[in-house]
Formats: C-alpha cells, structure tokens, sequence
C-alpha cells in the first residue's frame, strides 16, 4: 500500500515512523515533508494547503491512503476534494473541521448540546471589545476565532494585558483573517489535559491520555507556544474522569454533529480544563495535537495503518487499542526568538549518534538540509526529543539525557516538562 502524509512538522514525522512500521505500508511519500522525515519517506515539493496538487499527486501515484495532519487543509476541504474522487483519506470534512476553524461556532455548538466550558462573549468591533474588558475586569483568556497556530490565545492577568491582546489580534492583524473576530473567555483555573478520539462517524475509540505545556518557559511562563513538550499517559485522566469526559463531553458531541447532519471521519482533540474533579472543554482540534501525536503513537501497538483505514472506512467497531506499559515524554526544542520571529539555518549536531535508538526517537519538526547534507534548523519548533521509560519520571530522565547529545546556535527548551505528573 502506498501512503501520503500531509505536513511538515513533528506530528507528520511520527506518522511516517509509525507508518513505516507496517507490513501493509510499501512506500511513503510526505508533502511537503522535512530533511528527517526524508529519511523514511520521500519529500514531495507541495504545500500542505495545495490541495488540487495534493489530489493530482494521489491519482498518479495511485496512493491507497492519505493521512493529513494539520488544520489548514482539513478547514479547506481537502478530505471533501478527494472523497469526491472516491480516494481514501484520514481526516475529516470541512463541515466536521468547523469546530476548530471557528472558536466561536465551537462555542455555539457546545452552548446548544449542553458540553461543559467557560462562559464567554464573542465580538467583531475592537471597540465593543475593549469596552466589554474594562466592564468585566480581568483574569480572562482572550481568543482569536480563527486558526492561529495555536498562538493565538491569550491567557492574561489584567486589563492591560486583555486590551494588548486585542490590540494584536484586530488591529496589528497578527494572525490575518483568524482576528477578524474575537472571543472573551472566562478563565478556567485547574489542570489541563489533552483527550483524543477516533471517530468514525458511528464509533468513537479513546486515544492515551496525554498533557501538553503550551507556554514557551518553564513554569507556565512566557506566550503560548505550538507546544512544547508532551506526556503521555496524564495521571489527571483517571478512569472514572475517561467515563465522566465520553459521557459529558464525547458523547454529547456525536449526538450534536449527527442533529447537524455533519459526517465526522478522523480525530476530535478535546483540550480541557478539570476543574475541581470536572472536565470543561478549553478548545476543540479537529487532528491529532502536535506534540502529544509523538509520545502517544511511541506507546501505541497498534498497526497505524490499519488503524486510520479503519477510521477513514466506519469500521472502528472492529478495532481493539493496545498500548505499551511505558510513559512516553516528548521535549521540544525549538529556535532563538520563537515564537515571535526566530532564527534559521543554523547547523544541528549530535542527531547521528541517535539513530537506531529503540527506547528514544528524535522527531524532526522544522529542520532542513544545506548543501553539505547537514541538518539546519529552518522552523520555530525544531525537534522533539521523545522518550519511553517505567514511568513519567524515568521517561523524562530518558528524554533529557537524550537531548544533552544535540545542539544548535540558540536552541531552547523547557526544563519541567512532566514535573506536574511527576510531583502529583
């Protein structure tokens, strides 16, 4: 079988190392893909948004699946093009992709089927908004509707901070056409989680529970980030707070998309806030989260492969997850600057020394090739260093021994990651 992956980043790298893993799987291609990934797939020079020369690649090169892994072309009806054409693809509809495209339909739709989350009031005149912020005060979460790269959220302590936040959402248009309209939030106070599921549009299957660290320093400090490392499983997600999630949460969202007439094939990313033993929903992906995609496919012992078919053809029903005994932790490195304007081209060393490791795996998120055939960083999230171990805390002190081996010019990295696990 041949496969298309969809993306450039670390998520796409771990579908590709999962991918290769199955005896179905005879050839990879990736697009636009990066230099780690072109060492198990071939790199095909079309944007991840392209999505006529995505579909054009598929025919000719017969691809049996194709597994997208960010929002921009699922919210641009990349599944809907190429399930016209009758070609198989792992990622759901536009329609579906709704729920993350727009945080303010997210909102309507969890408002009107009774799913747990913060209040809020959504604006599209600044002025209106900022009058609103110095009415209602502060703490509040200030959000742009749209797609932002997961950096448009913004978490703040004070007036000041929630009118700074407006000021770069919809006048100094930081994210484009995704600050047009705004959301204020109430903010939540507990701990977060990221829970993921499959859908098939008839079946929903849990994914491992896993917790992201969104701030770009320790300790929760700094701009929210892509993220910036990752754990799996969260001790938080008990299974009695799994059944409270599915039953308050999960199920409610299938009854709601099927009252909507909107067909779900793919994956629904809940982030949460568990608020006093209750789960509230922060936000809504329509895709695995990148990275807690790199710790949770490391425990997962299922055939990738056989898994999104699965998913992409109403058959999950059939489908029983299995997952390694290990925690799996993942530490982004990332570049000078990021995740405002960041560096590039600087010369990555100590990844060779790395190959071949059964219990760590490098996965390269923005790294590119010189001349030379050297790695050189060439995005704000470089690499994800991801790591087994017995537990959160061995798997951590397996993933910080790991990265100690690798360098660049600039190269930044939290230092907690899986301490709110590890000091429970």
């Amino acid at each position: 079988m041949k496969v298309l992956v969809v993306g450039s980043g670390g998520r796409e790298h771990a579908f590709v190392w999962k991918l290769s893993q199955s005896s179905r799987v005879t050839k990879i291609f990736c697009a636009p893909g990066n230099a780690g990934i072109a060492r198990l797939a071939k790199c095909i020079d079309i944007k991840a948004d392209d999505i006529a020369s995505l579909l054009n690649f598929a025919k000719y090169e017969g691809i049996d699946l194709t597994v997208v892994g960010p929002e921009a072309p699922l919210t641009r009806g990349i599944a809907d093009a190429f399930i016209k054409q009758g070609r198989m693809i792992f990622g759901v509809n536009a329609a579906a992709s709704r729920l993350e495209g727009s945080k303010i339909f997210a909102k309507e739709f969890m408002l009107k089927y009774g799913i747990p989350t913060a209040e809020y009031k959504a604006f599209t005149s600044y002025q209106q908004a900022e009058e609103y912020v110095r009415l209602k005060g502060a703490p509040a979460v200030i959000k742009a509707d749209g797609l932002a790269a997961g950096k448009g959220v913004f978490v703040v302590e004070t007036v000041d901070e929630a009118i700074n936040a407006l000021n770069i959402i919809m006048k100094d248009r930081a994210f484009g056409d995704a600050g047009d309209k705004v959301i204020i939030e109430q903010r939540l106070k507990g701990e977060e989680a990221s829970f993921m599921v499959l859908i098939d549009g008839e079946t929903i299957l849990p994914l491992a529970s896993s917790q992201d660290h969104k701030r770009i320093f320790d300790n929760d400090e700094g701009p929210n980030t892509g993220g910036m490392g990752a754990y799996s499983p969260a001790p938080v997600v008990t299974k009695e707070l799994e059944e409270d999630i599915m039953a308050s949460i999960m199920n409610p969202v299938m009854k709601g998309l099927a009252r909507e007439q909107i067909k779900f094939r793919g994956v629904l990313y809940a982030g949460l806030m568990i608020c006093d033993g209750k789960p509230h929903v922060l936000e809504f992906n329509c895709r695995f989260g990148d990275p807690e995609a790199q710790p949770i496919l490391m425990r997962l012992k299922n055939d990738l492969f056989d898994l999104m078919r699965a998913t992409a053809e109403g058959r999950l029903s059939e489908v029983k997850l299995l997952w390694r005994e290990e925690a799996s932790l993942c530490v982004v490195l990332s570049s000078k600057g990021y995740p405002a304007s960041y560096e590039k081209g600087k010369t990555i060393e100590g990844l060779d020394a790395l190959i071949g490791r059964s219990d760590a795996v490098v996965f390269h998120a923005g790294t590119a090739a010189n001349d030379n055939g050297e790695f050189i960083t060439a995005g704000g999230r470089v690499l994800g260093v991801t790591a087994l171990g017995s537990d959160i805390k061995t798997a951590k002190e397996n993933a910080y021994r790991t990265l100690e081996k690798i360098h660049f010019d600039g190269m930044h990295y939290r230092k907690d990651i899986g301490d709110r696990a590890i000091n429970r």
